[in-house]
């Protein structure tokens, strides 16, 4: 039977598990997957030892925190496939993936890392990438995407883009979504109209005050 003293301490337990969870997403959304389970402490204000009992490892945190986050990645991929236009399902995976892993870190490492460590996490990889390849396959029959592009590509592209954003977010947040639109024209066989551009181009002082953020980001 739980007694009435009981009680408040799950409550407290619940709350210290969220608070962990919370300040997780936001450092990891920031900085990426190395933050350290020290540095979560200090932001979510508990001590270090609440946050070993609640996750004994950044593994399991890491897939509780990214198992719905990984969920909506799928769901993009699902409803992109259900888009009847085979240019336009492709495009909108494209533009959705990029949308969240711009804004999360943590989520574009998992996406286009190696790790093997978490097995809920590998195996959502797993079911994004066939339907990934099929909207491909799709376009690529419909004779709007060159017939040698293949999902790596798409992988190293999204790569690509990402990088450039986080290069760039201080002084050009959107900046990315301009890289992707050249780089959609550049799968599409017939190039001869170019899409518009979704966003300015970045100034030269804009480019320089990248490269000085860039380097002090690396610097920390």
């Amino acid at each position: 039977m739980i007694t009435a003293a009981e009680r408040p301490l799950r409550r407290d337990a619940e709350r210290n598990r969220q608070r962990i969870l919370d300040s997780a997403g936001v450092l990891f959304a920031e900085r990426g997957l190395g933050v350290s389970l020290d540095e979560i402490a200090r932001h979510a204000g508990v001590g270090v030892g609440t946050v070993y009992r609640r996750f004994p490892d950044k593994e399991q945190l890491i897939d509780a925190l990214f198992d719905d986050r990984l969920g909506e990645m799928l769901a993009a991929a699902a409803d992109s496939a259900e888009m009847p236009d085979p240019w336009e399902a492709l495009v909108h995976f494209l533009e959705r993936s990029m949308e969240m892993q711009v804004k999360d870190r943590g989520l574009k490492e998992l996406l286009l890392g190696t790790t093997t460590a978490h097995a809920r996490i590998e195996q959502a990889r797993q079911q994004i990438r066939p339907i990934v390849a099929a909207l491909l396959d799709r376009a690529q029959q419909a004779g709007v995407v060159r017939d040698d592009i293949n999902v790596p590509d798409l992988m190293l592209l999204q790569h690509a883009i990402g990088e450039s954003a986080d290069y760039t977010r201080e002084v050009a947040p959107e900046g990315w979504r301009r890289l992707l639109s050249i780089a959609l024209d550049g799968l599409r066989p017939d190039r001869r109209r170019p899409s518009p551009m979704p966003a300015p181009p970045l100034t030269e002082e804009q480019v320089v005050c990248s490269m000085r953020e860039w380097g002090l980001r690396r610097r920390r």
